[in-house]
Formats: structure tokens, C-alpha cells, sequence
């Protein structure tokens, strides 16, 4: 199939985002085309094919691994409607846990323990990592070197995120976990002021923002809404 005018390349593009299962990054979609377009051209079709899908149910986002067509927030109460299992609900530790680890990353098991006032559970940790929202990025220089907890590249694009920069307010994830979780309580049930004094990480901080051309997955200083 010959292209010649932008309109084909964006039907390309097109295409292959919406029939890709996971985003897919700037280096990936650079093997649809023979042509070695610059930057500003790869940024203007993107942009264009936005645009396009402005007034739609779908629309054209960038996350931290890449480009995807996703659902508007705003419909996707009908679409639940559809789903035959209940979407998984995670207890308030986990969600404490994952708040911890996002804006404090990287930690260890005995900074997130100091912050909550409690012990963190090996299930707790087992579950945000089979989620895929955390990762060990390290292992801090102390005696047993515990290994550095920090969030991933699928944490923020199930977050539609590009970077770590982006994370809401502090309230807003608390918010979340009030609406996402069981009751479960530990005892005792502690809220540390420290995480309240927590603010979002900035692109030199543990989690830059995303490498377009980076096609591992994986986040740089770690990696299903």
C-alpha cells in the first residue's frame, strides 16, 4: 500500500493503535513507516489523530509507556455495566502501601512499617507486585540490604499517567482508597501524619518521566484499569 498525504499515515497509525493490546511507545510505532520522519512530524500526527477523536467516547492518550485509544473516564460507568466479574477490591493496607511506595519511592518494607505505625504483611507486597504497580528497584546499602520498593511504568498507565509528576493530591488517593477498599483492620489502625506531608515526585526524583524510544516496559529507575 503506497502512502502520500498525512491522512494515510494517521489511518496507519490509527490501526495499529487500536488494535494493539498495550500501549504502544514512539520507537515501536516508528517500525509502521518506511520513512524516517523527525520528531515534530511523529508529535503533529499524533496530535492530529487527537484531535480527530476529541468529540468520541474513545479518545488518544500518552502514558508512561506509550500511546493508547482508551475509554473516556466519563463512560465508563455504562461499560461496567457489561462486565461479568466485579473489578478487584484491595484492602486498606494495600492501598496505604501503594500510596506510601508512589510518593516516597524507593523504600523498604521498614520505611513503609515506620510511616503506617504497623507491620507490612509478604501478602501485601505480593499483591501490589502481581498487579504489576510495584517492582524491586534495588537493594539499600544496610546491613541485610533490604530491597527499594518503587511503582511502575503500569501503575501509571493504569492511572493514565506520563510520569510520576502527574500524581494527584495526597487527598485524592486517600479518596480512592476509601472508595476502593474492604474495611479490613489491623490492629492497631494507625494514619501516619508523615504520608500527609507527602507530595508528588518530580522527574529527577526515583521515576522520570518516560523514555518514548524505551520499548522494554520496564520503568527507568525501577517499570488493567
Amino acid at each position: 500500500m503506497q502512502l502520500y498525504k498525512p491522512e494515510d499515515y494517521k489511518k496507519v497509525l490509527e490501526t495499529a493503535l487500536l488494535a494493539a493490546p498495550e500501549p504502544l511507545p514512539l520507537a515501536e510505532l516508528k517500525k509502521l513507516f518506511d520513512e524516517d520522519f523527525d520528531d515534530d512530524t511523529w508529535r503533529a500526527l499524533l496530535d492530529d489523530l487527537k484531535r480527530d477523536w476529541h468529540d468520541r467516547g474513545v479518545e488518544l492518550v500518552q502514558l508512561a509507556s506509550g500511546w493508547r485509544f482508551q475509554t473516556r473516564p466519563e463512560y465508563q460507568v455504562f461499560l461496567d455495566r457489561l462486565k461479568n466479574e466485579r473489578p478487584p477490591r484491595y484492602s486498606r493496607a494495600v492501598m496505604e502501601t501503594l500510596a506510601i511506595i508512589a510518593y516516597r519511592q524507593p523504600v523498604t518494607r521498614g520505611d513503609i512499617e515506620e510511616i503506617r505505625g504497623v507491620a507490612v504483611s509478604p501478602n501485601v507486597i505480593k499483591t501490589l507486585e502481581g498487579r504489576g504497580w510495584v517492582d524491586v528497584v534495588g537493594h539499600r546499602d544496610a546491613p541485610g540490604r533490604p530491597a527499594l520498593y518503587a511503582t511502575t511504568r503500569k501503575f501509571l498507565d493504569d492511572l493514565g499517567l506520563r510520569s510520576l509528576a502527574e500524581l494527584p493530591p495526597l487527598a485524592e488517593i486517600e479518596r480512592m482508597i476509601d472508595a476502593n477498599t474492604h474495611e479490613t483492620r489491623e490492629s492497631p489502625e494507625t494514619h501516619d501524619t508523615a504520608l500527609h506531608d507527602a507530595s508528588p515526585p518530580t522527574q529527577g526524583d526515583a521515576f522520570p518521566a518516560a523514555d518514548e524510544n524505551d520499548t522494554s516496559g520496564q520503568v527507568v529507575a525501577a517499570g488493567e484499569a
